[in-house]
Parts: structure tokens; C-alpha cells; sequence
């Protein structure tokens, strides 16, 4: 950036830069709202920021974010354990909490299989997923079902057929949300209506059309 510009404000530019979706020009405009803004707003933005990331961890269970060892949705006994929505990432949770349909629990794998960018099963919470399988099996309580919630593109159907042949004959169904997406897209830009019709829509793995 030129001279010009104070070097304060040149590296807050450039931290903006490098969120997802920020450009060079947003980053400029959010760094002189700031500015512009009272101290104490700013202030209290920057202890937001700090305290993302000092308080907020891993839930345990399923790997959503979390202020506490377990997330809400986990230790709310009226949600069904048998019952696991395993999705890609934390936003997609957010998705289809929105429609109000989905009574069982979560499985976040913060990611999708990806061999060209070098993400494969390891780099997802995919062991965790199959060992709190195998706990559940192992407390006579065994998972009823699992939907795949993965996004509607190359790399989600890739993760959820992954996921179905590890998890065959461990659950009593693997299922996967219905084309009631567009393929290419992105679970959290999807609207109630049409997330609603691909969970009442979802069918077993391999299952023809």
C-alpha cells in the first residue's frame, strides 16, 4: 500500500483483505468506518475478536463451535442422539436449524474431501465421527440413522459415498439429502423452503432416484 497511508492503517487493510469475500476496496471502506467510528465501538469489536478465539472451542460430541466441552444442540435432551445430520461445515448447521425440521443431533467434518487440494480423510473429523459410532453400538444404544448433509458438488457427493461405505453396517440407514439443491452450491445460501424439501426428499445411499 502507498506511503501515504499510516502503517496502522495498512496492515488493518491488508487483515481485512485476507477474509473470504473481502476485497481490497471493502477492506479499505471497513478499515476507515473504523476509524470513523467512536473509540469504545472499536474497542468493543477488537475484544469480540479476541474473545472468538479465546472462548470458543470444539464441542466434544460433534464438533460444532462451542463456549462450553458440549454445544446446546448436544446437550438438549429433547434432540434425538440416534439420529446424526453429518454436514461440512459449522454454517451448514446454522442452515438447517433455520427450518425447523431436524429433531436429531450434528456431526460437523469442517471440510469435504478435496484429493486436488491435498484434504483427504484424515484432515476431517471422520475418525470421530466413526468412533462416536462405534460408542453408541458399544452402549446398546446404536445410531438409527445418519444423513449426509454434505454440499451438492463433486467434493460433497465424494465425502458423503466415502462416508457411506465406512459406515455401512454400522447404522441402521445412511441416507443422503435430496436434490432439492442445485448441484455446485453451498448448503448455507440455501433457503428454508428448499432445505426442508431435500430432508422430508433424502433417500439410502444408492439408492435410484
Amino acid at each position: 500500500m502507498s506511503s501515504l497511508v499510516a502503517e496502522p492503517v495498512s496492515r488493518l487493510v491488508e487483515a481485512f483483505a485476507r477474509l473470504p469475500g473481502i476485497g481490497p476496496k471493502t477492506a479499505q471502506r471497513l478499515t476507515y468506518h473504523l476509524l470513523r467510528v467512536p473509540e469504545s465501538e472499536a474497542r468493543a469489536l477488537a475484544a469480540a475478536l479476541v474473545a472468538v478465539r479465546e472462548e470458543i472451542v470444539f464441542c466434544r460430541t460433534c464438533f460444532n463451535f462451542s463456549d462450553a466441552d458440549e454445544c446446546p444442540i448436544c446437550r438438549n435432551p429433547d434432540r434425538d442422539p440416534r439420529r446424526i445430520c453429518v454436514v461440512g461445515e459449522p454454517l451448514d448447521v446454522l442452515a438447517i436449524e433455520r427450518t425447523g425440521e431436524w429433531t436429531g443431533r450434528y456431526h460437523v467434518l469442517h471440510g469435504q474431501l478435496s484429493p486436488m487440494d491435498g484434504i483427504g480423510p484424515e484432515r476431517l473429523r471422520v475418525a470421530e465421527l466413526l468412533t462416536r459410532v462405534e460408542a453408541a453400538r458399544r452402549a446398546g444404544e446404536p445410531v438409527e440413522e445418519i444423513i449426509l448433509a454434505t454440499n451438492p458438488t463433486v467434493e460433497g457427493d465424494a465425502t458423503a459415498a466415502f462416508l457411506a461405505e465406512r459406515l455401512a453396517g454400522q447404522v441402521g440407514a445412511v441416507t443422503r439429502i435430496a436434490r432439492g439443491l442445485p448441484v455446485g452450491s453451498d448448503l448455507e445460501y440455501a433457503d428454508a423452503i428448499t432445505l426442508v424439501r431435500a430432508l422430508r426428499g433424502r433417500r439410502a445411499i444408492g439408492e435410484a432416484p
